[in-house]
C-alpha cells in the first residue's frame, strides 16, 4: 500500500483531534467534534476547508500572466505575483 500524502495542516488536524481518512491518495480529516457541533460552528461563526490537496495549475513561459488574465482562468491577477511565490485562487468553470 502506498503512503498517503499529507497536507500542510495534517499535524494541526491531528492535534485538534481530527478523525483522518484516506481520500484520493491523501490523509484528510473527516470529522473533529461531531457533525452537529461542526455544522453549528460553521453556521454561526466560520469554517475552514483545507484545499491544498486539490489540483494545481502551473503556467510557465513568457506572457503567462497575460494568458491567464486574457482567458479569465484565475479569479486573482497572476501579474501581481512576485517570483517565486504561490497564490490560491479559484479557477471558474465557463466564462463570465
Amino acid at each position: 500500500m502506498a503512503l498517503l500524502q499529507q497536507t500542510p495542516f495534517h499535524a494541526r488536524c491531528l492535534a485538534l483531534g481530527g478523525r483522518m481518512t484516506a481520500f484520493a491518495g491523501w490523509q484528510m480529516p473527516v470529522q473533529f467534534t461531531g457533525i452537529s457541533l461542526e455544522h453549528e460552528a460553521v453556521r454561526t461563526r466560520a469554517g475552514l476547508f483545507d484545499i491544498s490537496h486539490m489540483g494545481k495549475l502551473e503556467l510557465e513561459g513568457r506572457g503567462r500572466s497575460r494568458l491567464s488574465s486574457a482567458w479569465c482562468l484565475l479569479t486573482w491577477p497572476a501579474c501581481n505575483l512576485v517570483r517565486p511565490s504561490t497564490r490560491f485562487c479559484s479557477i471558474p468553470r465557463g466564462h463570465h
